[in-house]
């Protein structure tokens, strides 16, 4: 069965999908929406997405459609993004007035975009940007997107390097629909909880996660459908198997609420 990702060809979850799962048939979707959908309707058989990045923190509409549950997290993935700028052969820098991009494209690089004078565009893909610009084949536009799209565009890079932080990362989650086992070396569990409205509550249930051989790696917040109340978004790193799991967080830490588990699966060291 393919494996589906948000974006075309050439994009970021594109290379992704091919780097996890390199002899699957890929395809996929304009939106989050639609690549969830696929997945929960058996289209695809597991779903490639961006979850966080090193540079702007959470992919938000990917972390609050997890907890609406039907999937589950099965492994993660890390991308080392370095945008380049993308143009119409003969184009020069000095020319370009505008820059095609995803969102979050466009936010890793907005310290250079911006001292370049450049008009930042936001589009709903990387790669669906390189296509836009060689379709209009204007000099004056151009894309922010993985240098390798270049070519099959028939576009050149003008600029490589185009980020605000060297470091910056892309970590991708792998989906599959229901409720996966969890494997003997799974030992990184991501779950979403509320607190009971009690001084320090969130401080007592992380303690106890703690207390329970947990190492908390990452932690954000999030809205809930409730106006005011917020959801917690925690990885941490235990001991590993179905029974690392159970010994964190069977029973639930008494301060936590509504918990939801995301999936637990084998820690990638980046």
């Amino acid at each position: 069965m393919p494996v589906g990702y948000q974006g075309e060809s050439f994009s970021y979850s594109d290379r992704a999908a091919s780097e996890l799962f390199p002899d699957r048939d890929r395809i996929g979707f304009e939106t989050f929406v639609g690549a969830f959908n696929a997945l929960l309707d058996g289209d695809v058989g597991r779903l490639v997405l961006p979850i966080e990045n090193s540079t702007t923190g959470s992919v938000l509409p990917v972390l609050d459609r997890l907890v609406a549950g039907g999937a589950k997290i099965v492994a993660e993935h890390y991308v080392e993004v370095r945008h380049a700028v993308l143009g119409v052969p003969g184009a020069s820098l000095d020319e370009i007035v505008s820059i095609r991009s995803h969102p979050e494209a466009l936010a890793q690089a907005g310290g250079e975009i911006a001292r370049r004078g450049w008009q930042p565009v936001p589009v709903h893909d990387t790669a669906g940007a390189v296509r836009v610009i060689a379709e209009r084949s204007d000099p004056t536009r151009a894309a922010l997107a993985p240098p390798e799209a270049a070519a099959p565009h028939g576009l050149e890079v003008l600029l490589s390097d185009v980020v605000d932080k060297l470091h910056n990362t892309t970590r991708f989650v792998v989906l599959e629909a229901g409720e996966p086992a969890i494997e003997a070396d799974a030992d990184k569990s991501s779950v979403a909880f509320e607190t009971l409205h009690r001084p320090g509550a969130l401080a007592l249930a992380l303690t106890e996660l703690g207390l329970r051989g947990a190492n908390l790696t990452r932690i954000d917040s999030r809205p809930t459908d409730t106006p005011w109340r917020y959801r917690f978004f925690v990885n941490l790193v235990h001991q590993p198997g179905p029974d690392g799991f159970t010994a964190v967080f069977d029973p639930p830490p008494v301060t936590m609420a509504e918990v939801h588990h995301l999936g637990t699966y084998r820690s990638e060291v980046t």
